[in-house]
């Protein structure tokens, strides 16, 4: 054991003078070949002995990126979750800050949200309301049905997704979707060239692309990270709840609901039900609203009478 840690001392001390000379000499203690000039900022690090290094800055590379997941891992989504979308309608003031803040983070322009903000009314003597409506994330979704290539597909966590890599820009998709959720790209997105450089990632939905079709993923790569979509996040009024199905739980951030709970106790419903296509977003009934309909409303805009 004396032998061990007189060793170890041996190499801590003859690491500790390498990276000293190659301090004064300019060179690297990584690379010897590679001259770097010194920064005179120094950081700790743990060498392969455990013993604690200083080393100057100007030498330390950037970690790479760790390996992307795979595609077809992509495709098969996060196992043992169902992930559920609940609005409540009571809270909505038509702010738009969950429309501006999915707009940044996925490099959409504003002609193609992917979350649309409607004015509403159920009759002519019931009073207006607002309906942020996002993709559905649908059970049984008939955008996949129809898809001839695949392109659009469903993951074993209930989110929704769309392949740019294989869409063909047919369109089908656009069709067979009774929420009119989906937007098709006419042109050549405009993104940053860190972006625009970057493979297609399905669960990001970046880059778009030019003749594809795009529309909300749930921020699938958040919710991988265990955090919520940026619409949920960035809403002040907390209007949007998202969870998981299987562990009966939604959340907007300040405040957590048991999802079962929250849609008996307030009546919660899916939008056309009778389509049989299973939406996974549930709304809350409009009912002792925290605004006026009238803020935010502009004035060529009458509220749609609901069918």
């Amino acid at each position: 054991m004396k032998q061990d840690n007189s060793r170890r001392a041996f190499l801590a001390a003859g690491l500790l003078t390498t990276v000293a000379v190659a301090c004064n000499s300019k060179k690297s203690p990584f690379n010897p070949e590679e001259e770097v000039a010194a920064s005179g900022e120094k950081v700790k690090l743990l060498s392969v002995d455990g013993e604690i290094i200083e080393v100057d800055k100007a030498f330390l590379k950037p970690v790479p990126h760790m390996p992307s997941l795979s595609n077809a891992e992509i495709r098969k989504g996060i196992e043992g979750k169902k992930f559920v979308m609940v609005i409540d309608l009571s809270r909505c003031k038509n702010l738009k800050k969950c429309q501006s803040a999915c707009n940044h983070a996925h490099h959409i322009e504003d002609a193609q949200n992917w979350i649309k903000v409607y004015p509403m009314q159920d009759s002519d003597l019931t009073a207006p309301y607002w309906q942020p409506t996002t993709c559905l994330h649908c059970d049984e979704p008939p955008c996949v049905k129809v898809c001839p290539v695949d392109a659009t597909f469903k993951r074993q966590d209930g989110i929704v997704l769309i392949d740019s890599d294989r869409c063909i820009g047919c369109r089908f998709c656009m069709a067979a979707c009774p929420y009119s959720t989906r937007v098709f790209n006419w042109g050549d997105p405009e993104l940053p060239e860190e972006i625009a450089s970057q493979p297609y990632n399905a669960e990001t939905s970046m880059p778009q692309k030019k003749g594809t079709v795009s529309k909300c993923d749930f921020c699938a790569d958040m919710t991988r990270m265990g955090m919520l979509p940026h619409c949920v996040s960035a809403c002040p009024n907390g209007v949007f709840f998202f969870g998981d199905l299987n562990e009966d739980s939604v959340t907007n951030g300040p405040e957590t609901f048991r999802f079962s709970d929250l849609v008996k106790d307030k009546s919660g419903y899916r939008l056309m039900e009778d389509l049989g296509t299973k939406p996974s977003v549930y709304y809350l009934p409009p009912v002792n609203r925290n605004f006026k309909f009238e803020e935010g409303l502009p004035k060529d805009e009458p509220a749609a009478k609901k069918s």
